[in-house]
């Protein structure tokens, strides 16, 4: 059985600081970040509770790939990735909460 995965990038304003991660429950992930469940973090120490980018796979090898790929890439890269998607840098949270 595949099990799938989403890569995501948040950030604590427009151009701030970006964390990127990998996860197979991405409802589940953005809100620990966003609720501190981590308080030690990256994203908490750096405040990054905006999900801007997101980006679903039928499989978690692949997203984890994507998220190496993206780690391995520029900052440029990285905006151009959520500028194309999200151009407003709105908080994609409030779709995917809506998730079941």
């Amino acid at each position: 059985m595949q099990r799938g995965g989403a890569v995501y990038i948040m950030t604590n304003k427009r151009n701030g600081t970006l964390y990127t991660g990998v996860t197979a429950n991405l409802k589940k992930r953005v809100w620990e970040h966003k609720n501190h469940v981590f308080p030690e973090s990256f994203t908490a120490k750096y405040k990054c509770y905006m999900l801007v980018y997101y980006q679903g796979y039928t499989g978690i090898e692949e997203a984890i790939a994507h998220e190496k790929r993206l780690k391995a890439g520029s900052r440029a890269a990285k905006l151009k990735l959520i500028e194309a998607q999200n151009p407003q840098w709105n908080d994609l949270w409030t779709e995917v909460e809506k998730w079941n």
